[in-house]
């Protein structure tokens, strides 16, 4: 290999072994501190110093450096480079006693329990497809019906007096848009308190409840409380929402329900688990 393959090898190797579950993809099974890891099986396709290579351990590098984006078009050949190279380094670390220093324990623990935790949640996701029916009850429900939709602008601030004052500023008749580039302490305070077109459910529901109860072209005269401050909203306009054709929206809406479900079973595991979160 001559000077030039040598750094792009190793620009290649700083890059992929930033990847999560790398180093488990890599240290050979029996060499971990957990005694249950099943061995490396399947076909051998390098050894190193008599440490094998196999083609599953291939197969998940490549998929990891593919998800990097980096070389994704790299022939057999580089890649089972790169994993030799990686192999090396991970045996000149073990001979030097890396493998114990305590925050290398603790990467290779968190990476092998990512790996099993990836591994359950597509187990789930495998074991509850969502039909095409189920899909469909849930976008009836939840966002095929017709509804309004807001355009509106706010002003942020931490207390309900302050909030007060800047409604009496506002029935003195001082611009809402000014005052909330001085005064709002939330992000669209410098475009003028902005929020754009949001429906109902895209607000937090003290806020959104607000904006449904109000006029176009007016603003709150009584402060809004969320969990984020107290509010002082205008509201510009209101539209009827269309919802989106079921088809634009079928696997999205597939994801949102499995996740919901997966949710509901980390908690139901949480309720029967022996959880005790120490304090700092």
């Amino acid at each position: 290999m001559n000077y030039r393959n040598s750094l792009l090898l190793a620009a290649s190797l700083l890059l992929v072994t930033g990847c999560d579950q790398m180093q488990t993809a890599l240290h050979p099974a029996q060499e971990t501190s957990d005694s249950t890891t099943p061995a490396l099986t399947g076909k051998v396709v390098a050894t190193v110093n008599g440490s094998a290579i196999t083609e599953d351990v291939y197969e998940v590098y490549t998929g990891q450096r593919a998800a990097k984006a980096h070389n994704s078009d790299a022939d057999r050949e580089t890649i089972l480079n790169e994993l030799v190279a990686l192999e090396l380094m991970r045996q000149e670390a073990v001979a030097k006693g890396l493998a114990t220093q305590p925050v290398v324990v603790a990467t290779i623990n968190q990476l092998d329990r990512s790996t099993l935790a990836g591994a359950a949640i597509k187990s789930f996701m495998d074991s509850n497809e969502v039909t095409d029916e189920e899909a469909k009850k849930f976008y009836d429900e939840q966002i095929g019906v017709p509804g309004k939709e807001y355009k509106a602008r706010h002003i942020l601030v931490e207390t309900e007096d302050e909030a007060n004052n800047i409604i009496a500023l506002l029935d003195a008749g001082q611009d809402f848009s000014e005052l909330a580039k001085e005064k709002s302490t939330g992000p669209s305070g410098p475009s003028g308190g902005e929020l754009g077109w949001f429906g109902a459910g895209q607000m937090v529901k003290p806020f959104a409840d607000a904006a449904a109860t109000m006029e176009k072209g007016s603003y709150s005269k009584t402060p809004v409380k969320t969990e984020f401050g107290w509010h002082v909203i205008m509201l510009e306009d209101v539209r009827d929402s269309t919802p989106p054709p079921f088809e634009d929206v079928k696997d999205r809406l597939k994801m949102m329900i499995i996740n919901q479900g997966l949710q509901q079973h980390i908690n139901q595991l949480r309720e029967s688990a022996d959880i005790d979160i120490k304090p700092e």
